[in-house]
């Protein structure tokens, strides 16, 4: 090949490698770590302005003196930025910078290796340069140990065993954020720490997860410190340091007596609303107490719904025995037990919350701890599948006449009609009571015009989800069982047809005047 023909060949582009480094113990570099950083012709690292670079040291016995080093200084860290765009800004020019300088060494054929510690794609600075290079390079990604898994051996403690969720966290999410996530997962990791712990310790601390919560700093390097993270001292947090929640399943110390003096704690009793369906349906604070129980009580199909625990006691029950279920929890959380009473929708609509607190104002439960946690109600999860019947004023009323007269609920339901409110009928059918949905119609129609939109919706959120809207005077009581909520509209509710041919229903919040 002439010297022409050479100099209009382009040369071949490099190869850009993402190399983990693993939590800081040189000892723990992948094989092909250390390879691919032997045969780079770049080795770039990120640092803060003082030069130090761990990344650089936890390499550095495989770096040569022929090797070209990219120092990869961030703008700003912790500090202030006068940059137009603030931090961010600052950070996205940086970004930018710092991959056309990588890329300059790609175009020129020369290898890129890109040090980063624990693992490239973990929360690493190198995915900023692998977002902006690696389309148009040839690019491998070498992972690396964790300071998550590097953590968890520091313990010695599993993170996650059998069906357990680990969640990962950074702490730089607000406060109720992370108090949410905490109190709703089995295991969990809170990353960046350092001027974050305060909140992080906080959100622990509210999601009912501190005591379990233990604290790793520097995992695997020679200023490394674990043990129990409520016992940490603030000020002395640095930002290389995790908050791990370990496995709850065989957790050392757990109570499994029944006697308070044996559980060196108090027992407390937390109602618990599900919602209508599965999981989808309940809050975070609810999936996080029903995680923590030690005891779980409820109606048989309801518990079933409960994702089964190791550790956990079930105590299921038939329908009919609201008040002896009530005080069979208290009398748990009396001899020291966490104990969840499940109930489906809102605990505190018609519902299992009645039955506790009837039960706990009685001697001998008077001073048992009891708390009630919303859920989403049947009502508005079949008013939302519908539209929005619920719009204005309504009236919820149960159908069911085991605990009080049909006298009564007929008395309501016509002054609810009289005063032209929407209705949301419970417990409007069962296999024993199939007259209730007929004598209510008739009833309601003496107010209601026979074209009133009725929505009738059946195991909303299950399997067998269906919502349908038909005129009150075509409400037909063999449509309706125990799974099936009314809302019965007002004079105002209307209907309408969407383009995509489904029928909507709402009632307008502006009542007209006179």
């Amino acid at each position: 090949m002439s010297e022409q023909q050479r100099q209009a060949t382009p040369a071949a582009k490099g190869r850009l490698y993402g190399v983990g480094l693993g939590p800081g113990d040189p000892s723990l570099m992948t094989v092909r770590a250390v390879e691919v950083i032997a045969g780079a012709d770049v080795v770039a690292y990120h640092s803060a302005r003082h030069g130090r670079s761990i990344a650089r040291s936890i390499a550095e016995r495989h770096l040569r003196p022929d090797h070209i080093e990219e120092r990869l200084v961030y703008p700003v860290t912790t500090e202030g930025t006068d940059h137009p765009g603030g931090y961010r800004g600052a950070m996205e020019e940086f970004y930018t910078e710092a991959a056309a300088r990588l890329a300059a060494h790609l175009d020129a054929g020369r290898t890129v290796a890109v040090l980063a510690e624990g693992d490239p794609l973990f929360y690493g600075s190198y995915m900023h340069m692998h977002k902006r290079l690696a389309d148009r390079y040839p690019t491998e990604v070498i992972p690396g140990v964790t300071s998550v898994s590097a953590a968890a051996a520091r313990l010695g403690a599993p993170l996650v065993e059998g069906e357990e969720v680990l969640t990962v966290l950074p702490g730089t999410l607000p406060e109720e954020e992370l108090t949410a996530r905490l109190a709703t997962t089995d295991a969990a990791a809170v990353m960046k720490l350092g001027r974050t712990f305060p909140t992080v310790r906080r959100a622990l601390e509210r999601s009912g997860r501190l005591a379990d919560a233990r604290y790793v700093e520097r995992a695997t390097m020679s200023a490394e410190r674990t043990g129990a993270l409520d016992e940490v001292d603030p000020s002395s947090v640095p930002y290389f340091s995790v908050a791990v929640l370990p496995s709850r399943i065989d957790t050392p110390g757990t109570p499994d007596a029944l006697d308070a003096s044996e559980s060196g704690r108090p027992g407390e009793v937390v109602v618990v609303g599900l919602g209508p369906a599965g999981p989808l349906w309940l809050t975070p604070e609810a999936r996080g107490e029903l995680a923590a129980a030690e005891d779980l009580v409820g109606y048989t199909t309801y518990l079933d719904r409960v994702p089964v625990r190791p550790g956990q006691r079930r105590h299921p029950s038939d329908n009919k025995v609201e008040a002896e279920r009530a005080e069979f929890a208290l009398d748990l959380a009396r001899r020291g037990r966490r104990v969840a009473v499940v109930s489906s929708g809102d605990p505190g609509v018609f519902a299992m919350a009645t039955a506790v607190l009837e039960a706990a104002s009685e001697d001998p439960y008077r001073d048992v701890p009891v708390r009630v946690l919303p859920g989403m109600t049947a009502a508005h999860a079949a008013a939302a599948r519908a539209g929005a019947p619920l719009g204005h004023d309504y009236a919820v009323v149960s159908l069911s006449d085991r605990l009080k007269p049909w006298e009564v609920i007929a008395e309501r339901l016509r002054a609810a009609a009289a005063a032209d409110l929407v209705l949301a009928l419970y417990n409007p059918g069962s296999r024993s009571r199939v007259w209730q949905v007929g004598k209510a119609r008739e009833l309601l129609l003496e107010h209601r015009a026979p074209d009133t939109p009725v929505v009738l919706g059946r195991d909303i959120g299950g399997p067998e989800e269906s919502v349908r809207i038909i005129r009150l005077a075509d409400l037909d009581p063999a449509d309706v069982d125990m799974r099936t909520i009314l809302l019965i509209g007002s004079s105002q509710t209307r209907t309408a047809r969407r383009g995509d041919g489904t029928e909507i229903v709402w009632t307008p919040r502006r009542y007209p005047e006179g």
